[in-house]
């Protein structure tokens, strides 16, 4: 009777199951043995939490034999083998310890709950005559019982009613999940980071051979000194942040968050190759929409590219690179929330560009933050420019931190500004190059296109280059490795490109010369690190060219960029001709950007609006994809361009064609893993020919679909595409207003 199934692909016994939970468990206690949680009590749950499989209903599942349509989840039948009266008398286990335990267990898969007590009393009888002929080495005696409705009702365990008791299941139910998953996809629930300081200290050495001088700078020795401590530091482009954030995080479990994919990428990328470059498949991941691509793009046949991708889904590996919402949407605490937050009690964050972050996105910052740090996780805002309103706002949540510290580079100049009171001029741009580098950077796709086409048919300058986010993603990962290629400082490559915010964050480029649009100074500052990356500007006059407006708004303003940020930021900038020093960009930004500037603009109440909107949620009462949707830009939607699907129709169908087919269940592992990773690279192929729009530039345009699946259709997109363009909106006659392009 102990061939009860809890996997049928591979086949696998509910005692080899969880025996592979077992040695997760022992994986993760002897890597953070300091983790404050009743690890008895987490044990009992992976013992006992898929006992539930034994039910017929089950079985006749599993193995194909039939299915049934009233089948109470094993979660719920797991239940039974709870001893409550044992745990309460013999080990000293509370009535709030024995609920812990119960819901951990039921609701250790997120299913719908649609049963009967009456249905349910059947069932337990059922499976207390199947349990008489189990055996397990691990079970010292098998006890099978209703457990009564008082440790289990689905909402009595949250964070209003408890909150000490709320996060004790978090992180039981949390790390019972992650060690559920580990075991099913057959990988380690955590890799130790023994190697992280070490690799830093390699760093250094390569370093002192070529400068014998060289040693950490002050914003590193500061974040080395105060690993133990929750730290904000300001630093000035070029000063080493993403070691100093490694420093920081030192040989414990980290996560580094980008806003940029972009900038996530190139991150990756320079730790992987210069920092931890073998075997770092067990040691660096990263996370966001496009990831499985990257690995496919670095992959050699040597490597399970598919083992490697679960790994980092499943935050098992040691340092993580990701976007935000790749681990804050837990502050939705939506219907199977508490891995991530389970997760980041032992982890250290460090949180890069904090200004890129819309008041949305801030607002579930700080509310991360906050429980994070009440779990025991650690964080470190690291970054250029702080808009010092996120500083009072995580005072106002209790949050505690080491006070803000600024760091530069003493006596040098990286930027001379020049501010035109006008909208951006392409014949101004065109006066600037000179066989140089020239980054133009405008606040909307459709200005920066305009721009582009102007310099082009007006002036016929050749040697210049469009990039925007109304690409395909085959198209635009060309242009981010060609601007980065040419941005690079010891390339002899010259030219201008035309971009939009894309290029904002955390790129690795230098150009020459700087020509963008006012946005905000946030925004601003950022687009002056791309010019003068690391150098020091000793020339007469200017670099960097800023476009105010005059007397109208620039692109964007009141759409993506806050109206009265922008106000602001022109205002500021009124009496600056010239050079302009780190230190006095840090001072306006921490004047603009404070409570008592900001409190009547509608970008603090919007952040103030996130933040109550956030509580007033019910725990439990979002699902992961209603979150997701949350977390994306609703506004937009993907599609295929139309010239790009009949350009690529026959590799496009190709696609579709491998990811609607089924496998022979009878096939053997090996074969189904294959097809599955077939099957990956076929969708993410299918991406490559996507580009995001905005809902209101659909209009009319839209005539076909490409089915997918019955879940999922792919839009034709009517317009006009290039490589060289991107996507060109074809006019709609039924439309009255032409919306400025939200869409950087």
């Amino acid at each position: 009777m102990n061939n009860y199934l809890a996997k049928s692909n591979p086949k696998e016994t509910i005692q080899e199951h969880t025996d592979n939970l077992l040695k997760n468990y022992n994986i993760l206690k002897s890597t953070y043995p300091s983790l404050e949680i009743n690890w008895d009590m987490l044990y009992k749950v992976c013992l006992i939490h898929d006992l539930g499989k034994m039910n017929l209903k089950f079985q006749d599942k599993i193995e194909d034999r039939a299915r049934h349509k009233e089948e109470i989840p094993h979660g719920i039948l797991s239940l039974a083998f709870i001893d409550k009266n044992y745990l309460i008398k013999e080990e000293g286990y509370s009535k709030n310890d024995i609920k812990i335990i119960a819901h951990a267990i039921a609701l250790h898969h997120e299913r719908e709950l649609n049963y009967t007590m009456e249905e349910l009393k059947k069932e337990v009888e059922l499976i207390k005559k199947e349990s008489l002929d189990f055996k397990y080495d691990k079970l010292e005696h098998i006890s099978v019982r209703m457990l009564s409705q008082r440790y289990f009702a689905k909402d009595t365990i949250n964070e209003r009613e408890n909150e000490k008791l709320f996060y004790e299941y978090v992180l039981i139910k949390g790390l019972l999940n992650r060690i559920d998953y580990a075991a099913s996809g057959y990988i380690d629930v955590e890799k130790e980071n023994d190697f992280l300081l070490d690799r830093l200290k390699n760093v250094m050495k390569k370093w002192q051979k070529k400068d014998e001088n060289s040693k950490w700078n002050d914003l590193q020795k500061h974040m080395l000194n105060n690993r133990d401590e929750n730290i904000i530091a300001i630093a000035e482009t070029g000063m080493g942040k993403t070691e100093a954030g490694l420093l920081w995080i030192g040989n414990n479990k980290g996560f580094f968050t980008l806003p940029l994919k972009t900038a996530i990428n190139a991150m990756y990328n320079r730790i992987t190759k210069d920092i931890v470059y073998d075997n770092y498949e067990d040691k660096v991941g990263m996370l966001h929409s496009d990831a499985y691509d990257q690995y496919l793009n670095r992959s050699t046949e040597s490597k399970d590219i598919d083992e490697y991708y679960n790994k980092t889904k499943q935050l098992s590996l040691p340092l993580t690179i990701c976007t935000l919402d790749q681990i804050f949407d837990f502050v939705f605490r939506y219907r199977g929330f508490e891995p991530k937050l389970a997760t980041l009690s032992y982890s250290k964050i460090v949180i890069d560009e904090i200004q890129m972050y819309s008041p949305d996105l801030i607002a579930y910052l700080i509310v991360g933050l906050k429980y994070i740090t009440k779990v025991g996780g650690k964080f470190a805002i690291l970054t250029a420019t702080l808009p010092n309103i996120v500083v009072d706002l995580l005072k106002k949540e209790n949050v505690e931190f080491i006070e803000p510290k600024t760091f530069t580079k003493e006596n040098r100049v990286r930027h001379s500004i020049k501010v035109i009171k006008n909208r951006i001029k392409s014949e101004y741009v065109n006066n600037l190059y000179n066989r140089n580098k020239v980054l133009v950077i405008c606040n909307t796709v459709k200005e920066a296109q305009r721009v582009y086409m102007e310099l082009k048919e007006e002036f016929e300058i050749e040697n210049i280059n469009l990039f925007h986010s109304n690409f395909i993603k085959k198209d635009r990962k060309l242009k981010e490795d060609h601007i980065l290629r040419v941005g690079d400082k010891d390339n002899n490559e010259y030219g201008i490109w035309v971009t939009t915010q894309v290029v904002e964050a955390s790129l690795d480029i230098d150009f020459d010369i700087l020509v963008t649009e006012l946005s905000d100074l946030n925004g601003l500052f950022q687009r002056m690190g791309r010019c003068y990356r690391n150098r020091s500007f000793d020339n007469i006059g200017y670099n960097c060219y800023v476009f105010d407006g005059g007397e109208k708004k620039n692109t964007g303003v009141g759409y993506v960029i806050d109206e009265d940020i922008y106000k602001l930021s022109k205002k500021a900038l009124q009496s600056f001709d010239g050079i302009i020093k780190e230190e006095e960009k840090m001072k306006l930004i921490k004047k603009l950007y404070n409570t008592e500037t900001l409190k009547d603009t509608d970008y603090y109440s919007k952040i103030i609006e996130n933040i109550e909107y956030i509580r007033m949620i019910e725990d439990y009462e979002k699902s992961k994809n209603e979150v997701k949707q949350i977390f994306r830009n609703i506004n937009n939607i993907t599609v295929i361009p139309e010239d790009v699907y009949y350009e690529n129709k026959e590799e496009i169908m190709g696609c579709i064609e491998m990811i609607s087919s089924k496998h022979d269940k009878s096939s053997s592992i090996e074969s189904i893993k294959k097809y599955k990773t077939q099957k990956r690279i076929a969708r993410n192929k299918l991406q490559e020919y996507t580009a995001s729009v905005p809902y209101h530039r659909i209009n009319n345009n839209i005539e076909q679909y490409l089915e997918i699946s019955r879940y999922q259709k792919i839009p034709i997109f009517n317009c006009e595409y290039s490589f060289e363009f991107g996507i060109k909106y074809i006019k709609s006659e039924n439309t009255e207003v032409q919306l400025e392009d939200r869409f950087f």
